[in-house]
């Protein structure tokens, strides 16, 4: 096995795309993932818990880099353009990696037990956000999370599907948008 060559964990997650994307996320062993990417079992559950983390290991880190976003907008900025810079801060990387971004996508979509997993992935990334919000005196700091965790899903899940995508911050504004002129 081959552990001693560079960034075994985006290995891992490559070969997990592949192998849930050719035979479906159940039918899958993460001893299998890890013999695709050239590592051991035990490599594998260094880096991840289970083999559905292996979709969710950046979790974490991208509920930060939007809650970062958010801490760093202008004082003078809303609620809503406090958010939309944080999601800004996730749109930069997003274009370059959005065919895996589609495919893992497309796997969660198909199996039960990851779209749950889904759900928990966005309920934290709302906790951070609201805690941001906080940070920065809004009153209304979880329903204002809510509202735009639920808008930034739509407006990816637009972003993904679309045949000529605009960049993922354009998206962002635009979903947004469509929100703002759907409750004024």
């Amino acid at each position: 096995m081959a552990r001693w060559q560079p960034d075994g964990r985006r290995r891992l997650q490559d070969a997990a795309l592949e192998l849930y994307g050719e035979r479906g996320f159940a039918e899958v062993t993460a001893a299998e993932v890890a013999a695709r990417a050239g590592l051991t079992e035990r490599t594998f559950f260094r880096h991840f818990a289970d083999k559905k983390e292996v979709l969710f290991g950046d979790e974490t880190q991208l509920a930060e880099t939007i809650a970062d976003g958010v801490r760093a907008a202008p004082p003078e900025a809303s609620p809503m353009e406090a958010v939309l810079v944080g999601f800004a801060a996730l749109s930069e990387s997003a274009h370059a990696r959005r065919d895996r971004l589609l495919r893992r996508e497309r796997i969660i979509e198909q199996n039960a037990e990851l779209r749950e997993r889904e759900l928990a992935k966005f309920a934290a990334w709302t906790s951070a956000l609201a805690s941001a919000l906080r940070e920065r005196g809004v009153a209304e700091a979880c329903l204002v999370a809510e509202v735009a965790i639920a808008t930034g899903r739509m407006a990816f899940h637009r972003w993904i599907e679309a045949d000529r995508p605009v960049p993922l911050a354009e998206a962002m504004r635009e979903g947004f948008a469509a929100v703002r002129d759907f409750v004024s």
